[in-house]
């Protein structure tokens, strides 16, 4: 009786209003913290406000009076606390272990596993509001009102949007991984089928909100029917959306997938009425719609031609065009080291063979050595280079690269004739010329990172074999053009030690 008192008097120590009040807080912790993520110099410090805003939205659930109530609760299984904390406890427990043993290399998919996650959350938030029972122990009435309008079309859209955030995620975590082949699954009719998906889930989302529709059938039964229909619908669409992308695309896929997990947790916050998840939901929707527009602007494609167009499904077979046709050139790094020694500009360009090279280290120290010769040196950027939006910046940040030295690709592109030497670390689809040549080629129109008008060009790849888009790089044949097969992280590393043998 003592434990209950005191939690009501708690619960009316602290009103709604202070509530609000502390989510209002975060939200604007959230729109801070976003705006210094967009410069590396603030981001370390945007990601602290951003963390403080969910410290303070998590603390104030637990001052929620329907929360605190639950305190005295002699079924543990209706004990709002003990789920609060056990939550946290257990995600704390898994966040802690899985971001120690991730590898950089490892980002992307973890990245796209935690979007499906979100996607995951939101589904269970608003299936648990549809089977939540009332102070009475009997189901909950979702029959459609003035009152509940917005609600339950809200819990319905929650649903649709993270089921197929979590399947889609999870397929491109397996191609990013390539657990499953990265390269796009087509098939004839593949449009009808995806079609006939959209309609089902819609006509479901329709029996839903009026179940009425069905002559013969109890309601409630209509209801519970229709929804579990189109979550199995959605989950369904989210493979089908993703498994025509090829893995060329999957840093834009990534942005889409986080702007819908944001745009799931928002309907969430509509559906359980918490305006913190609302905002921090459209916060992350928006940002992820925006960055998607940027990334699709740098490959010169609508967002339709990303999901429908099946990029990279079939070789172009641009290199057989490229230069004379003849077989790439190979260099020692001896001979490289003697053209690097002799440069006065130099611009390294990485891609994901950095990553998976872990070579941004040695990177760093190659382009110090060439700065002590006397040589200007810049780092190229290509917006969708790697596997995931900002890969290369948070690669080259870690290893202390000074940000006045990266370079956006339009900023670098008009500067590359005059480069002396260009050194592509690992990317191919960016700085492929048959992107501005071969009408033939599925990346033509896309702006690139123009590798092919400085004076040499050294790639560095581990061997012969096609980028991950599966394409063929026209780069690699030119006469300007040298590559340095082996390791990338041995490769630079071999390159820096001749310049300590001076």
């Amino acid at each position: 009786m003592t434990t209950m008192i005191l939690a009501q008097e708690t619960a009316a120590a602290v009103p709604a209003t202070v509530i609000n009040l502390a989510y209002i807080v975060s939200c604007v912790l959230f729109i801070f913290g976003i705006k210094r993520l967009g410069k590396t110099e603030t981001a370390r410090s945007g990601n602290f406000l951003s963390a403080l805003g969910m410290l303070i939205a998590v603390i104030a659930v637990f001052f929620d009076a329907d929360v605190m109530k639950s305190w005295n609760t002699q079924d543990w299984m209706q004990n709002g606390y003990l789920w609060c904390f056990g939550g946290i406890a257990l995600g704390a427990v898994i966040g802690a272990v899985w971001a120690k043993k991730v590898k950089m290399t490892g980002m992307p998919e973890l990245v796209a596993l935690f979007n499906g996650f979100g996607g995951l959350a939101s589904l269970l938030v608003a299936w648990s509001e549809f089977v939540k029972l009332g102070p009475d122990g009997a189901p909950v009435s979702h029959a459609l009102t003035a009152d509940n309008a917005v609600s339950e079309v809200s819990l319905y859209l929650t649903i649709l949007i993270g089921a197929i955030t979590f399947t889609g995620s999870v397929l491109a975590w397996g191609k990013l991984s390539e657990k499953i082949s990265g390269r796009p699954f087509l098939f004839a009719g593949q449009q009808v089928v995806n079609a006939l998906i959209v309609l089902v889930a819609l006509g479901a989302m329709v029996v839903y909100l009026f179940p009425g529709l069905v002559p013969a059938g109890d309601p409630a039964t209509v209801q519970t029917v229709a929804l579990y229909t189109g979550i199995v619908v959605s989950l369904i669409m989210g493979i089908t959306v993703v498994l025509p992308i090829g893995g060329g695309d999957m840093p834009v896929v990534i942005s889409l997938l986080n702007s819908l997990s944001g745009l799931a947790a928002a309907m969430a916050g509509f559906v359980i009425n918490n305006n913190v998840l609302v905002v921090a939901g459209c916060l992350v929707g928006a940002s992820g719609v925006i960055l998607t527009v940027i990334m699709c602007k740098a490959m010169n494609r609508s967002i339709g031609n990303l999901l429908f167009s099946g990029f990279g499904a079939a070789d172009s077979g641009s290199s057989k065009k490229a230069g004379t046709g003849a077989e790439p050139k190979a260099v020692s790094v001896e001979d490289a080291y003697l053209v690097l020694e002799a440069a006065r500009s130099v611009v390294f360009i990485p891609g994901y063979g950095m990553a998976v090279a872990q070579a941004q280290h040695v990177v760093k120290e190659l382009a110090a050595k060439l700065e002590e010769n006397g040589a200007e040196v810049n780092f190229a950027i290509h917006p969708v280079a790697g596997r995931m939006p900002g890969h290369m910046n948070v690669l080259l940040a870690e290893a202390d690269v000074p940000y006045e030295q990266l370079k956006t690709m339009d900023e670098i592109n008009p500067l590359m004739p005059m480069q002396d030497v260009a050194i592509v670390i690992g990317a191919n689809d960016v700085v492929n010329p048959a992107a501005a040549t071969d009408k033939s080629s599925p990346i033509y129109g896309m702006p690139i990172i123009k590798a092919n008008e400085a004076r040499t060009v050294f790639v560095l790849k581990r061997g012969k074999g096609k980028g991950f888009s599966g394409i063929e790089n026209e780069l690699f044949t030119l006469q300007n053009t040298r590559m340095i097969y082996g390791d990338a992280k041995a490769t630079i590393s071999a390159l820096s030690g001749e310049f300590g043998k001076e």
